[in-house]
């Protein structure tokens, strides 16, 4: 890795040394050079022809060969040379910082166009404009999911109304109506105390929000047989099935172990079983457990209303509801699926679902290892 990161300054630093090592063999061989060509010139001829130019030649000539000012004369050459090209090195590395700082300031723009910078600084500049795709993207989502939920406040708080409202009024006939049949009294304290569970649930989904964004999720893993789990869960749904007209199909032919936290996984059942329960349009929803390997599969499969391809990337994200209608029976706060979803990712599984004539929703969690 650190290799890697020096690999810009290595090269840079290699052509520097590579001129001056070439611009100081140059100066010897340019010297034998010029012996060479005066060697082989006919100096009694210029001397004839130009003797003006001869005399100069000859004491430009003596100066830098013979004289030791000459020599010094080729040293400082030699020495503005290397300092010209250290300026040159300089003003490269420097450019270099110059677009690194440009670079770092385009990232909070919040255009969409790609960050150039020079051709040496190719790998940083995909960097750069994978973490400023990223944080476009990220902000968009934060901004998505804000509206998400501000729609959702809304929506409750809507729905909060409508409970109140009833309570209120039927209270107030109780109060008004002092010789009120009992039979008629009790039929209106009984619509009261349905609407005040239907506030209660509401007011529970309001606090689910905050408590989603302030919280982060811990798990307290212990070994579990998940197939007891699911029995168990089950069964507390007998109620709301014989209510509805409805039942479950299970059947687990082995014990199955896992490491995980009981709660936070009968939550992600509980979750995904209601809502195979309330969406069904078949009174029968089945539930199946299938050991591969190293894991499990428990899959919920219900008959309901088919899920477009574009939702079903959607529905594990917070907020979302696919209930745009806002049915009070079966509306709740859109986070239910993404809570499941964030959970058996912290116990190293998988969750997701798929839709045809089926509505089939699947988790995948790794099986107990004992130690051997």
């Amino acid at each position: 890795m650190k290799n890697k990161e020096n690999t810009l300054l290595n090269k840079t630093f290699k052509e520097f040394i590579g001129t001056v090592l070439l611009i100081t063999a140059c100066i010897p061989i340019g010297i034998f050079i010029v012996i060479f060509i005066v060697t082989q010139i006919d100096f009694q001829w210029l001397y004839t022809t130009f003797p003006n130019l001869y005399y100069q030649m000859r004491g430009l000539f003596y100066f830098l060969f013979e004289d030791s000012f000459g020599f010094l004369f080729l040293l400082l050459c030699w020495i503005l040379l290397v300092l010209f090209l250290l300026y040159r090195l300089l003003r490269k590395v420097f450019s270099y910082i110059y677009s690194l700082s440009n670079a770092t300031h385009s990232l909070l723009d919040k255009n969409t166009d790609y960050i150039k910078l020079p051709r040496e600084l190719a790998d940083i500049e995909v960097q750069i404009n994978h973490l400023k795709k990223m944080a476009l993207q990220n902000e968009r989502l934060a901004k998505e999911s804000e509206q998400k939920k501000n729609d959702l406040v809304v929506y409750l708080a809507h729905d909060l109304k409508t409970p109140l409202t009833s309570m209120i009024g039927y209270l107030s006939l109780l109060d008004e109506i002092k010789d009120m049949p009992k039979k008629q009294r009790e039929k209106y304290i009984n619509i009261a105390l349905e609407k005040s569970y239907k506030l209660e649930d509401l007011i529970n989904e309001l606090f689910e929000i905050t408590r989603f964004n302030a919280e982060t999720i811990v798990l307290e893993k212990e070994i579990l047989y998940i197939n007891r789990m699911l029995e168990q869960i089950i069964d507390d749904f007998y109620p709301m099935l014989k209510e509805l007209g409805k039942e479950i199909v299970y059947t687990s032919k082995e014990e199955i172990l896992l490491l995980g936290d009981s709660d936070k996984l009968a939550r992600v059942f509980n979750n995904l079983i209601r809502n195979a329960i309330y969406y069904s349009i078949e009174n029968t929803i089945e539930i199946n457990t299938a050991v591969r390997e190293n894991t499990v599969t428990i899959s919920i499969k219900n008959r309901g209303k088919k899920i477009p391809e574009e939702k079903l990337n959607q529905i594990f994200e917070k907020f979302y509801r696919l209930d745009s209608a806002r049915m009070s029976k079966t509306g709740g706060s859109g986070l239910g699926l993404a809570i499941a979803k964030e959970i058996v990712e912290l116990h190293d599984g998988k969750i997701g679902v798929t839709s045809d004539e089926f509505i089939t929703f699947y988790v995948e969690l790794p099986l107990y290892k004992k130690a051997e």
